[in-house]
């Protein structure tokens, strides 16, 4: 069967037509790639086809191409580059072809296209006449082909790191600003144009700079938010959203001369989306004026100079876009959709982003349009004054706002029984805002009696206050309660305590879970019991055998279960209580025991069971990981038939979340029996170091990985000397890697693949001192104090792995003493030990760590 035949039986209602069609394709781009692209870009390009088979061909040419997945990505670019370079050539002329084709579908897919194989070529030198060719489209009068062209550009601009394209960023902005002008008769051709420019401004950074260039483009952009067509007006101020988190710096005069007109006037367009777009510029402002004062406040503490100077935009907007965003919140809608992002919930985020920004400044205004709706007749009106009074919570100082709580708390209290949904949901909210962040204004002896009546009432109505009052629980329970592992013998929720717990447990005994109130109410409950007062104890052992005995319940309903949506709900539910468990476990510590039986069998049966979800066995793990913290040794008689499972999980690397909780595990196991958990380390060092070299597991679990050998050593002592050598080699080789000083993304892994690494060492060092395996370790020795080295080195060292570095020093002083007396006293090692003890970027445990390992030191070289 041809290669349309099976495109177009691809796209059949035919299940099992449409699922051989699709296999075919898979084993004919596997089997013979170039016959495969080769027939798809015929049919791409082939006028006289059915739109949606060209679609389908575009589709399946750049799915050939790109892929979501690193190792799958690399592997198609190698397949493209091995083609021949005639058929490769041909693909590219068919695919530019299709960008004129009256289809603006084929034209769009064609340009996607182009992006991917750019993304392939360009890095590697490839295609050099592609970005002429495409400016050669522009000038045409073809306004689809202007369209589509652009679109491309946009897609290229968006695949490729702005490295690769720098030098060629003059023609692409040419091309842009071209296709954006006003004298362009084709909003299409604009709108494409803005896209392209929003993708494209990382890397005109040398245009920007340059004052008659940066005039222009903003001068294009400004025109744009004019248009009569609405998507070129979003478009327009989305770039300009760009532009502000991008050239904040260059944005003085712009703001000066058109741009606060321009945002005020598209705050109040009668388009709701050109509204969003317009508001989220200030929100963008006020992010951005917020990292730079942050900026400005660390130089100072560092008696450093800024690299940022700070314009106080948000400051003298102010007067003006304040009125607008209060009067915007009175917009709501009448449906009560959560998932809808509406312009009056925009600009409850602005003003709360607004308020943190500016923070005592913005209540001049905010106060008198709260003072004079909250009580108003209109719902609208009580609901925006209330949501601007939580909106603004979080921003001016506290000695300000406490006066104005304390005015408001009995009010908005009362308000928990307004006749409007709306209105209370807000209400509680704002309540719960309050218990989060101003809880010094909550007087248990006067509010509290009220608030908790108003907000357990409030269990009783719509899930979404629901929802919120759950949440203004939990902020009550972790502000007022005990911190978690101080044993205080009462506090302030304590009177209250099992009349709360008693009415969310009733709340939870319900089949459905509409906007997740169920969970919500379950998340309550597991914060109150881990919050909770030694006054308490009784209670939360009650909610152990309340949750214990529904896990019963849904354990025996499994086999029943055959729906999807209920299978979900029932995995969601079982996740809930897990939760709960998993916190009351932590809470009641070893005197869980009494119930360690009845627990451990019901989690290892829900282990056990075929039909189980992912995330419920994620939470079942976390419920066992309590466990062995809570019993220490006496987990050892549940380790049996525990660690198979642990071993499982290991075993299933493509399920990295479920691994990284695995691996946490093996840790805790290690601490809770030391040397009893010798007999099972043979399995699980030897899956460990297999997933370390493992291409599927996602790179956040490797540091975890390295971190648990040092867990190991801790516990088996001497024991681990049969792993020392491998475990060595795989530490040193992770300490080689680097990363580029542009990719922060990569610095922040390779510096916690670092943090992984030292507290291997620490452990494994830690571990054998004093044993007589210890000098086993010696001639691994030269790497690690060079590892130590390299990260000394680092102009940017967290506190974490300072204090890490340095301990490591210290641990492998005492160990082994004099006989690493010329490591120990090279220059770079002392002004090490003086950068921690008296930099201001270090906190105190780093410099009490340096002082111990200094004494260490001089102990080892006198």
């Amino acid at each position: 069967m041809d290669a349309t035949a099976l495109l177009v039986n691809s796209l059949s209602t035919d299940r099992a037509l449409r699922e051989d069609a699709t296999r075919q394709l898979e084993l004919l781009a596997q089997e013979n790639y170039p016959t495969y692209i080769s027939s798809l870009c015929q049919i791409l390009t082939n006028e006289g086809a059915d739109d949606a088979t060209r679609m389908s061909a575009g589709l399946a040419v750049k799915n050939s191409l790109t892929a979501k997945d690193f190792a799958r990505k690399e592997e198609f670019s190698q397949r493209w580059v091995s083609t021949p370079v005639d058929l490769r050539n041909q693909v590219k002329q068919g695919v530019l072809q299709s960008l004129a084709s009256p289809k603006k579908p084929v034209g769009n897919i064609s340009g996607q296209v182009v992006a991917a194989i750019a993304e392939i070529e360009l890095p590697l030198g490839g295609w050099p006449d592609l970005i002429n060719t495409m400016l050669e489209n522009i000038q045409t009068n073809n306004a689809v082909l202007k369209q589509s062209t652009l679109q491309a550009i946009g897609f290229v601009c968006e695949a490729i790191d702005p490295n690769v394209l720098v030098n060629q960023s003059n023609g692409i902005l040419t091309a842009i600003v071209q296709g954006a002008r006003s004298e362009e008769p084709s909003p299409e051709v604009r709108l494409a144009a803005i896209n392209a420019l929003i993708n494209s401004l990382d890397f005109i950074k040398g245009n920007f700079e340059r004052e008659g260039e940066r005039n222009f483009i903003m001068q294009v952009v400004c025109e744009a938010t004019q248009s009569d067509y609405a998507e070129l007006q979003i478009a327009a101020f989305q770039c300009l959203v760009r532009i502000m988190q991008t050239y904040y710096d260059k944005m003085r005069i712009y703001m000066e001369k058109a741009l606060f007109g321009l945002t005020i006037t598209g705050m109040n367009n009668e388009d709701d989306h050109v509204a969003l777009q317009a508001i989220e510029f200030w929100s963008t402002v006020c992010d951005e004026e917020m990292d730079i004062k942050e900026e400005l406040f660390e130089a100072q503490e560092a008696g450093e100079q800024p690299e940022r100077e700070l314009h106080h935009f948000a400051e003298l907007a102010l007067p003006e876009i304040l009125p607008n965003l209060l009067w915007l919140l009175t917009k709501q809608e009448d449906d009560y959709d959560e998932d809808e992002w509406t312009v009056s919930m925009a600009a409850a985020t602005c003003l709360s982003l607004l308020a943190q920004c500016v923070g005592n400044l913005v209540l001049a205004n905010v106060v008198p349009f709260i003072e004079s709706n909250i009580q108003d007749e209109n719902w609208r009106k009580r609901e925006a004054a209330v949501m601007a009074f939580g909106s603004i919570l979080d921003g001016p100082e506290g000695n300000v706002l406490t006066p104005l709580v304390d005015q408001a708390l009995p009010t908005l209290i009362q308000m928990m029984k307004d006749s409007v949904v709306h209105v209370k949901d807000t209400v509680a909210w704002t309540l719960g805002r309050i218990c989060e962040l101003l809880i010094h204004c909550i007087k248990p002896e006067i509010h509290l009696n009220d608030l908790l009546a108003a907000l357990v009432f409030g269990l009783q109505d719509s899930p979404r206050i629901v929802g919120n009052c759950c949440w203004s629980l939990m902020n009550l329970a972790e502000q007022l309660g005990p911190v978690p592992g101080d044993e205080a013998p009462t506090s302030p929720l304590s009177v209250f305590f099992e009349g709360i717990i008693t009415a969310l447990l009733q709340f939870t005994d319900r089949a459905d879970n509409e906007a997740n109130c169920r969970t919500s109410a379950y998340e309550a409950i597991s914060t109150l019991a881990m919050y909770s007062a030694n006054d308490c104890i009784q209670t939360v052992q009650g909610i152990v055998l309340t949750v214990l005995d529904r896990l019963e319940t849904t354990m025996a309903m499994e086999n029943q279960i055959l729906d999807a949506d209920d299978r979900a709900n029932h995995s969601e539910l079982q996740s809930s209580l897990l939760g709960v468990l998993t916190n009351c476990i932590r809470r009641l510590s070893g005197d869980i025991s009494l119930v360690a039986d009845r627990i451990m069998t019901v989690v290892l049966q829900l282990l056990n069971t075929q039909s189980k979800q992912a995330t419920t066995t994620e939470d079942a793990f976390l419920a066992v990981g309590a466990m062995t913290s809570a019993l220490e040794a006496n987990f050892n008689r549940y380790a049996e038939s525990f660690i198979p499972l642990l071993c499982n999980a290991l075993q299933n690397p493509a399920e990295y979340q479920l691994c990284f909780i695995a691996v946490g595990i093996i840790g805790d196991i290690c601490r809770a029996l030391g040397k009893e958990v010798a007999p099972y380390c043979n399995n699980l060092m030897q899956l460990l170091v297999s997933n370390l070299q493992s291409p599927v597991l996602h790179r956040t679990v490797k540091p975890a990985i390295l971190s648990c050998f040092g867990d190991v050593a801790l516990a088996i002592g001497e024991l681990f000397s049969s792993y020392l050598d491998v475990v060595m080699m795989v530490l040193q080789q992770a300490g080689s890697m680097r990363a580029d000083k542009d990719n922060y993304d990569m610095m922040d892994y390779v510096h916690t693949l670092y943090e992984g690494v030292i507290e291997a060492y620490v452990g494994i060092v830690q571990g054998l001192n004093g044993t007589p395996t210890a000098q086993a370790l010696l001639p691994h020795i030269p790497p690690v104090i060079e590892f130590i080295h390299v990260i000394a080195l680092e102009p940017s060292k967290s506190d974490s792995l300072m204090r890490s570095i340095i301990g490591l020093l210290g641990d492998l002083s005492e160990t082994f003493g004099g006989q690493l007396k010329t490591f120990l006293m090279q220059d770079w090692i002392v002004g090490l030990l003086k950068e921690a003890r008296t930099s201001r970027h270090y906190g105190q445990t780093t410099k009490e760590t340096a002082r111990w390992a200094k004494e260490m030191i001089k102990r080892a070289t006198q």
